[in-house]
């Protein structure tokens, strides 16, 4: 009897000091991290599922884009300037942009001849543009544009390591204006544009116009954050976005 005693205190010793399991909780997968709670999964699922809804609205919203009929004609065939890798300046239309492909985007940058510095947000952007244009290219043609001489932007790109982005000058031309990448009172705005070639002929195709749109309070228009990865980098974290940091042309 007094083995069986000792054998079923050492059972209930046992019980006393193993660790609870966590409850489960169902899923949508059966990934989990070291030591997560029943409660961070609670919260997570739900969010994944906000993700998954986003996910789908992101394509829906692609496909209504996709769907846009070719818009107006270009009025005019924009005459630009670029500075060849000789430094040589030369003078390019913008039914020539195109080369080989049919789809042509073209990012307004905010640097005018009357700016001292250029748009820090507008740099950010094409930083990461730089980056990515052996690869955007490959399907279709990009540019940036900017009022201002072509040397100026030339400064612009040696400083920041620009070598693979195709940067033009704008000054000489109506574009900006046009293409709502400028204001009446000569403001520069940082548009995406994007144009297509038919049958010979180059449309307009579209327009980042979420920029003109109503705002949600205490949102920036977010009219070009997908191709922005600075601020959905941030939005993977705790604290967001957050409401006064915006990015610098340099943090020395």
């Amino acid at each position: 009897m007094a083995k069986a005693r000792r054998k079923t205190s050492t059972k209930s010793r046992r019980a006393r000091t193993k660790a609870p399991r966590p409850k489960a909780v169902k899923g949508l997968h059966s990934v989990r991290f070291p030591n997560e709670s029943g409660a961070y999964r609670t919260a997570r699922n739900g969010l994944l599922k906000a993700e998954i809804d986003l996910r789908k609205g992101i394509e829906q919203v692609a496909a209504l884009r996709r769907k846009l009929p070719a818009g107006g004609t270009v009025p005019v065939d924009y005459v630009f300037e670029e500075a060849g890798s000789d430094g040589a300046v030369r003078r390019v239309q913008l039914s020539e942009l195109f080369g080989d492909k049919d789809t042509l985007c073209i990012y307004s940058y905010m640097y005018s001849s009357a700016m001292e510095k250029p748009c820090p947000s507008c740099t950010s952007i094409l930083d990461a543009l730089n980056g990515s244009t052996n690869h955007i290219t490959q399907r279709v043609s990009l540019v940036a544009v900017a009022k201002s001489p072509i040397a100026r932007i030339q400064d612009v790109a040696r400083a920041r390591g620009w070598t693979h982005l195709r940067l033009l000058s704008s000054a000489a031309n109506t574009y900006n204006h046009d293409y709502h990448g400028e204001t009446d009172k000569g403001s520069q705005m940082p548009a995406l544009n994007v144009f297509v070639r038919r049958n010979g002929k180059v449309h307009h195709f579209y327009c980042s116009e979420l920029l003109f749109a109503p705002k949600e309070k205490g949102q920036s228009p977010r009219h070009v954050d997908m191709i922005w990865p600075l601020w959905n980098m941030f939005d993977f974290t705790p604290d967001g976005r957050g409401t006064t940091w915006n990015p610098k042309l340099s943090y020395s």
